[in-house]
């Protein structure tokens, strides 16, 4: 970690009290700061916080006093989902007072060249498979980011040997101002949370901001399938730009030809030797293998990578094969194109399908397509959307369609309505709260409970 003194004796406000925030905290109590922690909920018996005061740092739980930002704070790091809509965070711009997220207190700090990672969907995947794939280079990898560990939390081990592999969400990448990383990839850019952006173009720009301080000397690896990457991205970049394709021909980066993965004309491995099914994860392949190429990772480790690769857990998780039905945990599923994607992964298998969850408001209609085009033998449904899903699942002429009160009592229903040779795809196309802490725990239940068929 470098040694910065610039943060000594400064005030600084911790805005949300999450793995990102707990982690800054405490770094920037490492370096000399006076740090004051807040959070919107009660802390009372939170180990963090009780953590941070022993430590010497103040923390403010059940709101957010407006008198914590004054002339005097320096720089005020965000939880990466708290708006820029909060008072607080207002006020402080307002002050002319640095607003960042924790990623941005990583750029400054850390020792180790970045490999930034982001995109509406995909990303967690190809940040693990590209982390897998650095460990045939001649650096030392670290797995962090948006995909559950804070950047913070290993900046300070990290040296010149290592590599940072980080997966960056828009809200994370919206808060960075220093951000340089050596390799860039921008996999997709859909209509995904406007209700924090607003507009697509104010999303698109936030993810743009990955390569804003690149130069030539640095990679932009971006889906030339996609129009908006390559409009708000690649067509601004100051990097070097290397495509990747599952349409076409892109003979300076990744593409598909005669049933192969390619990158710059050289063969990696055959299509039908990847371990992860689904079109989705050939454009998350790609991507990968274009980003390891470029960091002189050879051919045939990236092709080892790709063969033994068969998932990140609850993104379409490969469970395996239980009473001759083979078990995928999709528990991250949790918006509809998610799902779509999914579903689409297995085009020739029957299927029993489970989902529901918390209700957004949104009806399931854009899903009907997808159902239908689906071996869908029988759905599972269950939380807040059960009716919606129902109805667009008998829209879809799904044959079985049966409410259920939660995954725990879906699981021995999918066993008693498939056969061997069967798909049992947990893939919710909703969020958890309803029900559940996270999608995390309800994926964990699932795969708890189909083991009990073993």
């Amino acid at each position: 970690m470098k040694k910065l003194t610039n943060y000594t004796n400064k005030k600084i406000l911790v805005l949300g009290l999450g793995k990102s925030g707990y982690a800054v905290a405490k770094l920037m109590h490492d370096l000399g700061a006076e740090v004051t922690v807040n959070d919107r909920n009660d802390l009372i018996g939170n180990k963090h916080a009780e953590e941070l005061k022993k430590m010497g740092l103040r923390v403010i739980g059940g709101g957010h006093p407006l008198d914590l930002v004054d002339e005097n704070v320096s720089v005020l790091i965000k939880n990466p989902g708290i708006p820029y809509s909060n008072p607080l965070v207002q006020k402080a711009r307002n002050m002319g007072i640095r607003v960042i997220t924790e990623v941005e207190i990583a750029s400054e700090l850390s020792e180790s060249p970045f490999i930034g990672v982001t995109g509406s969907n995909g990303k967690t995947t190809t940040t693990m498979l590209l982390g897998e794939m650095m460990k045939g280079s001649d650096l030392e990898p670290v797995v962090a980011g948006n995909i559950g560990t804070a950047l913070t939390s290993v900046v300070k081990d990290v040296t010149s040997r290592n590599v940072i592999v980080a997966e960056l969400s828009s809200f994370q990448l919206l808060g960075t101002e220093t951000l340089h990383p050596r390799v860039a990839v921008v996999l997709n850019i859909f209509d995904h949370h406007l209700d924090y952006h607003g507009t697509v173009e104010n999303y698109a720009h936030a993810k743009a901001r990955i390569t804003m301080n690149q130069t030539s000397g640095d990679y932009l690896v971006y889906n030339a399938d996609s129009e908006r990457v390559i409009k708000y991205v690649a067509d601004k970049t100051k990097a070097t730009a290397v495509p990747f394709s599952t349409t076409k021909k892109v003979e300076t980066g990744a593409y598909l030809a005669d049933g192969a993965i390619y990158f710059k004309n050289e063969k990696i491995m055959g299509i039908g030797e990847m371990g992860l099914p689904g079109e989705h994860n050939l454009q998350n392949a790609l991507a990968a293998v274009a980003a390891a190429s470029l960091c002189n990772v050879p051919a045939e480790y990236i092709a080892h990578v790709l063969r033994t690769f068969t998932g990140v857990r609850h993104r379409l998780q490969y469970v395996g094969v239980i009473q001759g039905r083979t078990i995928y945990n999709d528990s991250k599923a949790t918006n509809i194109l998610a799902t779509s994607k999914a579903l689409a992964s297995f085009p020739s298998k029957e299927i029993v399908l489970l989902a529901g969850g918390l209700d957004r408001g949104n009806t399931f209609d854009t899903l009907i397509a997808d159902l239908k085009k689906a071996k869908i033998k029988a759905a599972l449904l269950f939380g807040q959307t059960t009716a919606k899903l129902q109805d667009a699942c008998e829209k879809a002429g799904i044959p079985t369609i049966r409410p259920v009160k939660n995954v725990e009592a879906a699981v021995p229903e999918a066993f008693s309505l498939s056969q061997s040779g069967d798909v049992i795809l947990l893939s919710p196309a909703c969020a958890s709260w309803d029900q559940y802490k996270s999608f995390e725990q309800r994926g964990d239940i699932f795969i708890d409970e189909v083991n009990k068929f073993r």
